[in-house]
């Protein structure tokens, strides 16, 4: 594959560091934002040391200008990775709004700025992928999660139409839905959703994370960078406007 210049947010950890370190394995060069200037630093430090290529930034995808600017200060964005992310456990009625406004602002509209930022280049260069990290909440609900369901929901609403307004150049804008990744994320969202249903950690894996799924497994961060690889790929160009589950058979039922 040619190499691209990806630029990845939420990168500091998680999922966004893996395909960090994943995709810089591929020889691409990363640009790792993160909030957390500190976080995307020791992860792009972290590939140099091997050889590879990456660069940190602090960036706050709510902040449309803070968006604009780091696009510019990057250089050329070839793939943009919307994967900044955040969770909050707790029924509608006790979930604080300034919490939910927040974690809306970071995934669903942090996404469109940063889409912004990057897509007049892609046009320019005819040749542009932007990869959503959603999740299987993008499709399915669950309890306890309204803002953070309602944000990944919106995600696939925005790729679709993002799609279609770039339909004319070789841009795609896809939407990867995977199940459960054993992240800190996820980890603290284990710990959340025993306290509010009344059961020991163990079984909010077993009854409620990886009961869905005919799988039984969790997903791995190098099956999602396998297929973020394929979606930024030359061959993928008529694939767009997608919501690509790795779900384990979840959502075939």
């Amino acid at each position: 594959m040619t190499t691209r210049r990806i630029l990845i947010t939420g990168a500091g950890s998680g999922i966004g560091a893996e395909l960090c370190r994943l995709l810089a394995t591929d020889g691409h060069e990363l640009i790792a934002t993160d909030v957390d200037a500190g976080a995307a630093s020791r992860v792009a430090e972290a590939i140099t040391s091997t050889g590879r290529r990456a660069t940190a930034l602090a960036l706050d995808v709510t902040d449309a200008r803070a968006a604009e600017a780091a696009v510019r200060s990057s250089g050329p964005v070839d793939v943009l990775i919307n994967n900044a992310g955040l969770q909050h456990v707790a029924r509608l009625e006790e979930f604080p709004a300034d919490r939910w406004a927040f974690l809306v602002a970071v995934m669903l509209t942090g996404a469109a700025n940063m889409a912004r930022a990057t897509l007049p280049g892609m046009r320019a260069r005819n040749f542009g992928r932007i990869v959503n990290i959603g999740s299987i909440h993008s499709l399915v609900a669950s309890p306890f999660k309204s803002a953070y369901i309602a944000a990944k929901h919106g995600l696939i609403g925005l790729s679709k139409t993002l799609a279609l307004e770039n339909a004319d150049v070789d841009v795609t804008i896809n939407t990867i839905c995977p199940v459960y990744v054993r992240t800190p994320l996820v980890e603290k969202q284990i710990e959340a959703q025993a306290r509010e249903h009344g059961i020991s950690t163990e079984r909010v894996v077993a009854e409620i994370m990886l009961k869905p799924m005919p799988k039984k497994a969790f997903v791995t961060v190098e099956e999602i960078a396998a297929l973020t690889a394929y979606l930024m790929s030359d061959a993928a160009r008529n694939v767009t406007a997608q919501a690509i589950a790795i779900d384990g058979g979840w959502t075939a039922q």
